[in-house]
């Protein structure tokens, strides 16, 4: 891995940190969530508009398969992974490790850093950056209503509803495109692992997503008939 793409990673975990104390302090009365959800908006719009920016054909995203990574395309991804640093250890700060985060983290993590080592399938992995991070922005949005007291509210259901469609169409149809080319492509064997890998997790949220949105819709349903049934009149004496 190039010195340049190593300190970038170093310079990237810093900044991040340095930007949720910042946030922190503004938003001293917000959780500790709240605050690093605020650097992880930031950073799912950054890695979206980085990543748009590396395609060299938007005919074809993925194109060139199995390539040498351009230089773009190589701090593109040394900025995703200093991110992906720095939540990783939030997260343990905030004590909200789960099992399938610190997957997804690891694997991101791996998955990435190969690539910048074989220096090799930079279009394919900034796809996959681009396919990951798209729907983040809402994901983060819908959690941060709540806290700012929009839960269970039309606001919230339309965020979820957003959130939901866009996760599925990039990660469920997008993904499994991704996952295919990147394995018939004359990439490392680690790659190819970890494209699978970041597959399974994504099946797995879509999974857990789709019965949110369906528990979602059918209290939302419940409650509007409840509401609709006329209440008895009191009798008169």
């Amino acid at each position: 891995m190039e010195e340049e793409i190593v300190n970038l990673i170093v310079v990237g975990v810093i900044s991040w940190s340095v930007a949720f104390l910042l946030v922190r302090k503004i938003l001293s009365k917000r959780s500790f969530e709240f605050c690093n959800r605020i650097v992880s908006s930031i950073h799912a719009t950054l890695a979206v508009t980085l990543a748009s920016l590396t395609v060299e054909d938007w005919s074809c995203p993925v194109c060139p398969l199995a390539s040498k990574s351009s230089p773009r395309q190589r701090q593109t991804l040394a900025i995703t992974v200093s991110y992906l640093i720095y939540d990783l250890i939030c997260c343990a700060f905030d004590k909200r490790v789960n099992l399938d985060n610190t997957i997804h983290h690891l694997v991101s993590i791996i998955g990435i850093g190969a690539g910048l080592v074989y220096e090799k399938c930079g279009s394919e992995q900034v796809a996959a950056l681009l396919i990951t991070e798209i729907s983040s922005p809402f994901l983060h949005l819908r959690e941060l209503l709540k806290e700012l007291g929009y839960r269970d509210t039309d606001l919230n259901l339309a965020a979820d509803i957003t959130f939901a469609i866009i996760f599925s169409v990039a990660r469920m149809v997008g993904g499994p495109y991704l996952t295919y080319v990147t394995l018939t492509a004359e990439n490392p064997l680690l790659i190819k692992a970890m494209a699978v890998g970041l597959q399974l997790v994504s099946a797995f949220w879509f999974y857990k997503i789709a019965r949110m949105v369906t528990y979602k819709l059918t209290k939302r349903t419940s409650s509007k008939r409840v509401v609709s049934i006329p209440l008895p009149r009191e009798k008169l004496n």
